[in-house]
């Protein structure tokens, strides 16, 4: 029997990524139930982006939480959906008579105890996006609806605040490319090599600018391995300067994005903004599942897996490698095209 709920709390407490993949079924539930109020519980330091989402009406930080029991007592929550699990939590919503708790007992013994309204699905070997997966978590509210690939950019709603000293930052008369090399070990990676070799190549087109991204600690190991990227004219580290909230500026105001499968790149897709996702060939890793989704992104990967595939925790493989540099920098002249097509 579908549920009747007033206010749900969506729980997702891992990577930026995982959070804004999750954001589609925010909008989904507003369309289908205009007067429900949603929360959303993320890690503070997603939180940011999270507030940023139209369709999201309260956003709470995971750390903010003291006595998880109480907190649950003390709202007006009727419905929880861990989208990630979390037993914490469950169990909390649990003791506290939430009525209704759905989580996929597939993943974890404590949802089987702690969950009132299962659901159970794997993804490894599914053919769906992570975006469309977690639509399965909408099942117990009478919904059985998998959006089409090329449906969910539309059920992306953010606005992102302008920030002035990220205007006065980027240069006006160039095409402004964001490339952000690391992936916080969340995905195989595209060579440094090759970053600098496409920023060599992008170096010819003087209305280029580019601008690494990445946390203080990636910056330090692309100075260190790749000390040639930042020492070419037409690149600048902005690496480990911006907050997350400033990044979500910067990001939206710029021209463009190219990364592999980590946070900004997903950011970069659901704000609208062009979007270039580098992938390997192997299902569980490829844009099948992990996809860059948005109304001007787009991803590339071959269509095979490679042997390094398979190797847990791998930094590259030759999928990433036998991605050229100088396909990458054709994607990015087009883009220059159309922007200046434009104006």
């Amino acid at each position: 029997m579908a549920l009747n709920s007033a206010h749900i709390l969506i729980c997702r407490t891992d990577n930026i990524g995982d959070v804004i993949l999750t954001l589609p079924i925010t909008a989904y539930l507003k369309q289908r139930f205009p007067t429900i109020k949603i929360s959303f519980l993320c890690r503070a330091y997603a939180a940011p982006i999270v507030a940023c989402c139209g369709t999201v009406d309260n956003v709470i930080e995971f750390e903010s939480i003291n006595d998880p029991v109480d907190f649950f007592l003390k709202s007006d929550i009727d419905t929880v959906i861990f989208a990630q699990p979390e037993k914490t939590l469950a169990i909390a919503a649990h003791k506290a008579g939430i009525p209704n708790r759905i989580g996929n007992v597939h993943r974890g013994l404590f949802n089987w105890l702690h969950c009132n309204r299962r659901i159970h699905f794997t993804k490894g070997r599914s053919n769906n996006h992570e975006a469309q997966s977690n639509f399965k978590y909408l099942r117990p509210l009478g919904i059985d609806y998998i959006p089409k690939i090329q449906d969910i950019p539309a059920l992306y709603q953010f606005d992102i605040p302008t920030d002035p000293s990220i205007d006065r930052l980027l240069a006006q008369d160039r095409f402004n490319l964001i490339i952000h090399p690391k992936s916080n070990g969340h995905g195989r990676e595209w060579p440094i090599s090759h970053y600098v070799t496409l920023a060599q190549v992008l170096s010819n087109n003087p209305n280029i600018a580019l601008w690494v991204t990445g946390s203080l600690t990636e910056g330090k190991w692309i100075s260190a391995h790749a000390p040639e990227l930042f020492a070419l004219p037409n690149v600048t580290d902005v690496c480990g300067k911006f907050t997350l909230k400033q990044l979500t500026s910067f990001i939206q105001a710029a021209d463009g994005l190219i990364a592999s499968g980590t946070g900004p790149l997903h950011m970069s897709a659901a704000f609208g903004q062009r979007t270039l996702g580098l992938f390997p060939g192997a299902r569980t890793m490829n844009p099948m599942r992990w996809g860059a989704l948005g109304i001007r992104a787009q991803s590339l990967a071959p269509k095979k897996g490679c042997a390094g595939c398979k190797t847990k925790n791998a930094l590259t493989c030759e999928c990433m490698k036998n991605i050229s540099p100088d396909l990458v920098a054709s994607i990015v002249s087009k883009w220059v095209s159309e922007k200046y097509a434009a104006l």
